[in-house]
């Protein structure tokens, strides 16, 4: 079966650059419970790594791999022109990319234990000031949209927005839901055609929200809930379906298949796929990146995609 471009869909969220290192044992055997109080560690690790990365960039790189023509939505710093060309060169749109000049782009300096246990410090940089409104012609052209993780003032915005110009959005709060506000994060939500989170976010979000996980799926039609290599569950009212992980040949780098996912999922979602057959592609495009170290190194062609999906799940991707 052979990908043709879809329509635009909008990607909002974090752009930054990822410095990822690996340290080769295990942060339990260095930590001393009953002095938590007075922590203060340091972990050599013997390699870093550069790679591009951000919520929005991340999903956006997969989602053009599967050959749709995403539209990143961000604020970037000057140090972007790099990552400019690199988006530009496979596909991906940068016309709701705002620059800011005095500003350098937001930086994850991640650690990864051999138990894939991971301390990350985050340097917002451009992140702390908002992302362009999508203009009227981008909307006009959109099939739908997602809003990751990233400034908060745009995770607030544009959900109101894509509700004004009735343009089903999927909300993903990610790791800004110690930032959201429960009104802000109500408010989200009520509007949304799909929520994605992992397990200890969707019941932070039960938490802030004050709903139980029915009255969650009553207000949003399509909640996912990821367990990492534990697979997910993609909810639809009443009906659920317990979707296997794609198991990857080897397991590099767990940073950025949550992303991945999720660029398999809105793909499954757009072609009109049933929902356990889109939950098994977005774990077969999340085994990819888990293979490669960095959230935008891995390739795949959709005849290699095809295969691994029939290998994984004994069954073919819908026609």
């Amino acid at each position: 079966m052979a990908l043709r471009k879809q329509p635009r869909l909008l990607v909002s969220g974090s752009m930054a650059y990822d410095r990822i290192m690996n340290f080769p044992g295990r942060f339990r055997d260095h930590i001393v419970p009953q002095k938590i109080h007075l922590l203060n560690l340091s972990f050599a690790v013997p390699d870093l790594q550069e790679h591009f990365g951000g919520t929005a960039g991340n999903i956006a790189y997969s989602l053009a791999l599967l050959g749709l023509h995403p539209e990143v939505i961000a604020a970037v710093g000057k140090d972007f022109s790099d990552y400019r060309t690199w988006l530009q060169g496979r596909g991906v749109g940068v016309a709701g990319i705002r620059q800011i000049a005095h500003q350098r782009t937001a930086a994850a300096y991640i650690i990864t234990d051999n138990d894939d246990n991971q301390i990350t410090g985050f340097h917002i940089g451009a992140m702390s000031a908002r992302g362009l409104l999508p203009s009227r012609s981008l909307l006009s052209q959109a099939a739908g949209a997602i809003v990751a993780p990233g400034n908060v003032s745009d995770m607030v915005a544009l959900p109101a927005a894509y509700r004004r110009a009735q343009l089903r959005y999927w909300f993903d709060p990610g790791q800004q839901l110690t930032s959201l506000s429960p009104t802000q994060l109500r408010q989200a939500l009520r509007g949304a055609y799909g929520l994605v989170s992992n397990d200890y976010e969707f019941a932070l979000v039960m938490r802030k929200t004050g709903w139980t996980a029915a009255q969650v799926s009553a207000r949003v039609p399509v909640v996912v809930t990821t367990f990492g290599p534990k697979g997910s569950v993609i909810r639809q009212g009443n009906t659920r379906w317990r979707i296997p992980p794609a198991k990857p040949k080897r397991v590099a780098d767990p940073t950025g298949a949550g992303d991945a996912y999720r660029a398999g999922l809105l793909w499954g979602w757009l072609r009109g796929w049933p929902w356990s057959a889109a939950g098994r592609l977005a774990a077969t495009v999340a085994a990819y990146t888990v293979e490669r170290d960095g959230t935008q190194t891995h390739r795949f062609t959709w005849r290699e995609i095809a295969a691994r999906y029939r290998h994984a799940f004994r069954s073919s991707v819908p026609d």
